[in-house]
């Protein structure tokens, strides 16, 4: 009897992150397998696959293919075309050059925690690798923050000025081997090298000596300069507290508080409370600083996180970090390189000189950094991860949009900026940049775009930009060229978590922030917006209030407090002169402050809950100057610890006929600053005001929603960064039959911004 084998050629264009995590070489070895033919490349928008040989092992290699992929590998589409058949012509299964394409579209993997078997090679006597800080393989290692251009091939990388030994090429040539094409493959004989250098520049010591001199001098409580994956970080000994407080003055940091790298996970679930969830992030290949609440002090220095109830915390993530962690066995605080406001350094002659005044000594390597990528933050918020910085790890891995985008660059907010661009059906949203204060920030700004739009050679015609006229990222869109669309910076902040969740309209959008800039010229941030098909309205706000001294009432929440209460108390002088808060000034400058408060000069008004945060804090003596934003709030939110209770202040709902132009309500805060003033007055314990405080606003937002009825509400803005606030939100709104979205993938505050303003501007195309 004649068997008749049928035969078949499939070609598959697969998209995802696919470039750079082994997915060739498992291609290669599912093919083999499967007994097909045929060849796989990359190409400037995935991999290209053809394959022929008998029509059930094609099927069964589309299966595997789906299922079986490496780990780090997300396959986002699979286009399958049917070709004619060679009939023979292949021989075999071949791993072709990469491809050129039209388009470049390709995702680009972010820098990867070095995997177990690269670790246990590090730590093997016996392997070539011993000790070798820039160990990796095709399942961990750099790749963003190397990256030039696509596709992603060695010579578009800055591992392109290191020539490989016999024996790494042999690695990188062999379609079974780990290191397949790993395109920063080195090894001591021939990769990047360590350096110990002076302040001046003058090398101390190298290789693996220099990694323990610097040890020493970490134990000796000395500040390190060293560099890493995607910049500088600054390192002392986590436990010496006057050498965590000289790095502080030294980066003008006060209270802020400090990340650590602990020496393994051990240490960490020693000192702190850890959740499966929170095991699982900090041990995963992205490996970011996790926000964790301390349940023993002893562990590090009062300097490093002070009066803060939580510590950031990461795991080392290459294999200089796992050697030096090995060699020191402490934690050590691991902060960017930079001092504050500026961008992270990256090269090692720019840290020299900027870093002299703080580092004694710079740990540097040879191997070129493309583009600053700081660490990122992760905090656990209503059971799921929630990126509060999305840098390292994260970025740039893209939102996915269920439609195809025209070319659109969104610059950001001013604070906490990203940027993004769109290719096709994706969101490529850029590394946390920073705060737009200085020229070296700006510069940075500007750099990540040129970076993005090059690599992905994207020359959008439409840039979307913050509502406010006057931020640096607003007017560098107005120069770039294109059409530009204006988006009003809390309307961003839903449309980001709409985007986040893959939500669609109608529903409430719940922004609550410090600041954002309204059509009617206020300080938008307590804002309810009702989202539909065609844009947004506005249905509630928080009651306004003046800011007297305009941005300077950001850094002194005692200003914030003085400004409500005199709208509180409409002006009356004698009134507001007869609370504490007058307490908190000089009486020449409390004189000043009243003066433009009645002539309402440099007095916006804001709707802002962030404001209303800081008030609350100075009225109870909490907080009366913020060192770094957002203090005052924090430190509110730090009092509950553990305390839990129903009980919450009135905030009344009041219907109002204008709200821009049409019927509204407005949240009025006054009963409730009342009764906390009275509690205060009466010596109630703070952490039962702030309970009440928080659990009035979360009741608000429900109250609004059942105005609104609309079943979706989300919730989006730097405040929804508290704990506490989100979770019992969450809460209420479940427990009234909403459904809540909160962030997930990108940041809840202004990080996030961009992807909102491309999801403006792709709404405005869409009307055409």
């Amino acid at each position: 009897m004649t068997t008749f084998i049928r035969t078949t050629r499939n070609r598959l264009a697969v998209k995802g992150t696919v470039q750079g995590v082994g997915f060739r070489p498992f291609v290669y070895r599912l093919a083999e397998s499967e007994h097909l033919t045929g060849w796989v490349a990359n190409d400037s928008s995935g991999v290209i696959i053809e394959v022929e040989g008998d029509v059930l092992a094609v099927e069964n290699f589309k299966k595997r293919l789906a299922k079986e992929h490496p780990p780090a590998c997300t396959i986002q589409s699979t286009d399958v075309k049917k070709l004619p058949t060679l009939n023979g012509y292949e021989k075999e299964f071949i791993i072709r050059p990469s491809l050129t394409a039209e388009r470049k579209t390709a995702l680009i993997l972010p820098d990867l925690a070095v995997c177990p078997e690269c670790l246990n090679e590090i730590f093997d006597k016996g392997n070539r690798r011993y000790l070798y800080p820039f160990t990796n393989c095709t399942h961990c290692g750099p790749r963003y923050s190397i990256i030039t251009a696509l596709p992603y091939d060695r010579p578009y990388t800055t591992m392109k000025i290191f020539t490989m030994c016999p024996s790494c090429r042999e690695e990188y040539q062999n379609p079974r081997d780990r290191r397949f094409h790993a395109q920063p493959n080195a090894c001591p004989a021939c990769g990047p090298h360590l350096e110990l250098w002076t302040t001046g520049g003058k090398v101390m010591a190298n290789g693996h000596d220099a990694l323990l001199e610097m040890a020493d001098s970490i134990r000796m409580g000395r500040i390190a300069a060293i560099k890493g994956l995607g910049g500088f970080h600054l390192v002392v000994d986590a436990r010496n507290g006057d050498a965590v407080q000289r790095l502080r003055r030294g980066k003008k940091r006060e209270e802020k508080p400090l990340a650590i790298m602990a020496p393994d996970m051990t240490w960490i679930e020693n000192y702190c409370q850890t959740t499966p969830l929170e095991k699982e992030i900090l041990l995963s290949s992205a490996s970011p600083i996790v926000l964790l609440a301390k349940i023993n002090d002893a562990g590090v220095a009062a300097e490093v996180a002070p009066n803060n109830p939580a510590l950031g915390v990461m795991l080392p993530y290459t294999p200089l970090h796992h050697i030096l962690m090995r060699e020191l066995g402490f934690p050590i605080v691991a902060t960017s390189g930079n001092l504050t406001d500026e961008p992270i350094c990256i090269d090692e002659l720019e840290a020299c000189e900027r870093l002299q005044d703080i580092a004694d000594l710079f740990l540097i390597h040879d191997r070129p950094i493309a583009r600053p990528v700081d660490d990122s933050v992760v905090r656990i918020m209503g059971g799921r991860e929630m990126i509060i910085r999305r840098a390292r790890g994260y970025a740039p891995l893209p939102i996915i949009l269920d439609r195809i985008a025209p070319p659109c660059l969104a610059v950001g907010a001013h604070l906490k900026n990203s940027v993004a661009i769109t290719i096709e059906n994706q969101v490529v949203l850029s590394q946390h940049i920073g705060d737009m204060e200085t020229p070296l920030a700006f510069e940075s700004f500007r750099r990540t775009i040129n970076h993005l739009t090059q690599i992905y050679e994207n020359k959008p015609g439409k840039i979307a930009c913050d509502l406010h006229p006057d931020y640096q990222s607003t007017q560098y869109a107005k120069k770039y060229g294109g059409e530009i669309i204006t988006v009003q910076h809390h309307y961003a902040h839903i449309l980001s978590c709409m985007a986040d969740n893959n939500i669609e309209p109608p529903l409430l959008g719940v922004a609550w922030d410090g600041t954002g800039y309204g059509p009617d010229g206020t300080i938008w941030g307590g804002e309810f917006l009702s989202i539909d098909e065609k844009g947004y309205n506005r249905l509630a706000s928080l009651r306004r209030f003046p800011l007297p001294g305009g941005e300077k009432a950001i850094k002194e929440p005692r200003r914030s407090a003085l400004g409500l209460l005199y709208e509180l108390y409409a002006g009356d002088e004698s009134k507001v002169g007869a609370s504490t808060i007058t307490n908190y000034f000089q009486s020449n400058e409390l004189s000043a402050l009243e003066e433009i408060l009645a002539q309402k000069l440099n007095c916006p008004e804001t709707s802002s809950v962030g404001r209303l945060f800081d008030a609350v804090a100075a009225l109870l003596n909490i907080r009366l100057v913020n060192n770094f934003e957002g203090q005052a709030a924090m430190e509110l939110e730090f009092l509950l610890g553990d305390f839990i209770t129903e009980e919450a202040y009135d905030i009344k709902v009041n219907r109002v006929d204008d709200l821009d132009g049409q019927p509204g309500f407005i949240l009025d805060w006054q009963d409730m600053i009342l009764a906390i003033m009275e509690d205060f007055a009466g010596q109630v314990e703070p952490r039962i005001i702030s309970a009440r405080f928080h659990n009035a606003l979360a009741k608000s937002a429900v109250a609004i929603a059942q105005k609104a009825g609309r079943e979706k509400v989300v919730l989006s803005g730097g405040c929804f960064q508290n704990k506490y606030l989100t979770e019992k939100t969450i809460l209420l709104l479940r427990q009234a039959d909403f459904t809540p979205y909160w962030h997930r993938q990108v940041p809840p505050n202004d990080g996030g911004i961009a992807l909102g303003q491309i999801a403006a501007a792709i709404r405005v195309n869409d009307k055409g």
